[in-house]
């Protein structure tokens, strides 16, 4: 199965290239599974009902949250009847929503989808590992699903390379989101699980993090906010990994990063280029 993860999708630069190469992408590279992060997607902050129908429609078949999922407050109450939009797991019991689902890809095959949200110096959410424990016990690969996708959306590289290390053998790909920049170490860990740290975002890199300059080194600079924080508007590079996993097992085969237009150095996976 050939599965694209891309990365936090950053206002409407982000939205642009996504909207512009999505179709393309899928086309060319045969993709049997699209996951999109669109936390961000809306102005930098959020998803609305309106922006995640556009990436749908362009070919995600998911789109994944974070901490920024409840921005926008409609989404407190479309994510009820969108299956496709998961946010958190890890949110306490009752908040909207889901935070994994089992999906079918454009070949028919069944794809475990879940988001995660990590604690360190981040919101003193739920236990992400045991909520993750939970859905892969759930849905085992290879059994119940034929590829299953984590997307931990986290602060620090050591969270995400332990859930990487707690999900190997048990999960088709464990990418993380929520840093904004694209790291170096795509692997297959031992057991067979495809793993990146960062996917990066899908915006503007002449930027703080996909926002325009000026308020971010305001405050860094001379601890004073003149104003809101706003995305950047210039051409964007659309950011994730592309992972090939076994029919069989469902486990990675092939892993490569993907970066695509604005400023970042190109990146492809040769091996369905």
């Amino acid at each position: 199965m050939r599965l694209l993860f891309i990365g936090d999708i950053v206002g409407r630069a982000g939205r642009d290239i996504l909207l512009d190469r999505l179709p393309g992408l899928r086309r060319d590279w045969k993709l049997d599974f699209v996951v999109v992060n669109g936390e961000n997607a809306a102005g930098g902050f959020g998803i609305t009902e309106a922006i995640c129908r556009e990436f749908i429609d362009a070919g995600a078949d998911c789109v994944t949250l974070g901490n920024h999922a409840w921005d926008q407050k409609e989404a407190l109450v479309f994510i009820a009847r969108e299956p496709r939009l998961i946010r958190p797991l890890n949110y306490p019991q009752g908040t909207p929503g889901r935070g994994a689902n089992l999906l079918e890809a454009q070949n028919g095959a069944r794809v475990l989808v879940m988001n995660v949200m990590g604690r360190v110096f981040m919101d003193p959410l739920d236990d992400p590992f045991a909520g993750v424990e939970r859905e892969l016990s759930a849905c085992p690969l290879g059994m119940a699903c034929d590829a299953a996708v984590v997307d931990i959306h986290c602060e620090t590289t050591s969270e995400k390379y332990a859930m990487g290390h707690f999900c190997d053998g048990r999960a088709s790909l464990v990418v993380g989101t929520h840093t904004h920049a694209p790291t170096a170490d795509a692997q297959i860990l031992p057991h067979g699980t495809a793993y990146l740290t960062d996917a990066g975002m899908t915006g503007d890199y002449d930027s703080v993090i996909g926002m325009d300059k000026g308020e971010p080194l305001q405050r860094f600079t001379r601890k004073i906010s003149q104003g809101r924080f706003e995305p950047a508007l210039g051409p964007a590079t659309l950011c994730g990994v592309a992972v090939e996993t076994d029919d069989k097992t469902g486990l990675a085969r092939k892993i490569a990063p993907v970066r695509l237009g604005g400023r970042l150095m190109e990146a492809v996976p040769g091996f369905w280029c």
